[in-house]
């Protein structure tokens, strides 16, 4: 009897992959969470939610810098 190791590979949840891009791009991932992220999940997943958080970060510090501009007057 044969185990295939896709077989018994659970999928990481879209709430952990997004939490594991957080974690990460502020450089406070921890180890179990980044094993079970090597283990389990898939590359393009993180790709995707690191592009998708990279240009929500972006566009929070621009409604920041528009905000705060508004309110000086400038």
């Amino acid at each position: 009897m044969t185990t295939d190791k896709t077989e018994n590979k659970k999928k990481v949840s879209l709430l952990s992959i997004m939490s594991s891009v957080t974690a990460a791009s502020f450089g406070v991932q921890t180890k179990k969470n980044r094993e079970r992220d090597f283990e389990q999940g898939r590359f393009h997943h993180f790709v995707i939610g690191g592009i998708v958080f990279a240009v929500l970060f972006i566009l929070l510090i621009v409604g920041i810098v528009n905000v705060v501009m508004h309110f000086a007057g400038v």
